[in-house]
C-alpha cells in the first residue's frame, strides 16, 4: 500500500468528472488499498480517487470512531438512486480543502447503487453521518466540492487563503 498525495484547491482536477471503472482488477484493488491508506494516514473519513489525481469513479469511507473497530467501505461507480425529503446538517471538512469546515444541509437518507470490491452490484440505504459522507464523496466524483455550496465571495476567500498557505511553506499556524 502507498500513501498518495492529496490534491487541494485550487487544482482544477478537483472540478473534473470521474470516469466509470469497467472492471475491478488488480490495479483497481491496489488503488482502493492506497485510498484507504491515504485516508487513514490523513485522519479522514472519506476519500475519492479524484482527490489523489485519478479520475475514476471509486471512493472509500470509514466513519467508525477511533475507539471502534475499523469499518472500511468501498464504492465503485456509485450512483444516488433516492434521497429523503428529511434533511440533516453536518459541519463538513474536506481533505482537499485543509482547515475549512462548512455547515452543509443534505438529505438525511440516501439510497446508493454501487459495485463492491468483488465486482458485485449492491443497493443500500444510508442514514446520518454515513449518508452525508457518501453524498460528499460522490459529489467529488462529479467535480463538486463543499465550497460550491457557498457564495462566490466566500469560496474565493477560502481558495485564496489556502493558496497563500501553499505558497508560504515556512509559515506556521499556531
Amino acid at each position: 500500500m502507498t500513501i498518495r498525495e492529496i490534491i487541494t484547491v485550487p487544482d482544477e482536477i478537483l472540478k473534473k468528472i470521474s470516469e466509470p471503472i469497467e472492471k475491478v482488477g488488480v490495479n483497481e484493488k491496489k488503488l482502493i488499498d492506497d485510498l484507504f491508506e491515504t485516508m487513514y494516514n490523513s485522519n479522514g473519513i472519506g476519500l475519492a480517487a479524484v482527490q489523489v489525481g485519478i479520475l475514476k469513479r471509486v471512493l472509500v469511507i470509514d466513519v467508525s470512531s477511533k475507539e471502534d473497530k475499523k469499518k472500511p467501505m468501498c464504492f465503485i461507480n456509485p450512483t444516488i438512486k433516492k434521497l429523503s425529503d428529511e434533511m440533516s446538517v453536518y459541519e463538513e471538512g474536506c481533505l482537499s480543502i485543509p482547515d475549512t469546515f462548512i455547515e452543509i444541509q443534505r438529505p438525511k437518507i440516501c439510497e446508493i447503487e454501487y459495485v463492491d470490491i468483488d465486482g458485485k452490484i449492491n443497493i443500500k440505504q444510508f442514514d446520518g453521518l454515513l449518508s452525508t459522507c457518501v453524498q460528499h464523496e460522490i459529489n467529488h466524483l462529479d467535480g463538486k466540492l463543499i465550497i460550491d455550496h457557498l457564495s462566490k465571495l466566500k469560496r474565493d476567500m477560502i481558495i485564496k487563503k489556502i493558496s497563500k498557505n501553499q505558497n508560504n511553506p515556512d509559515r506556521i499556524i499556531v
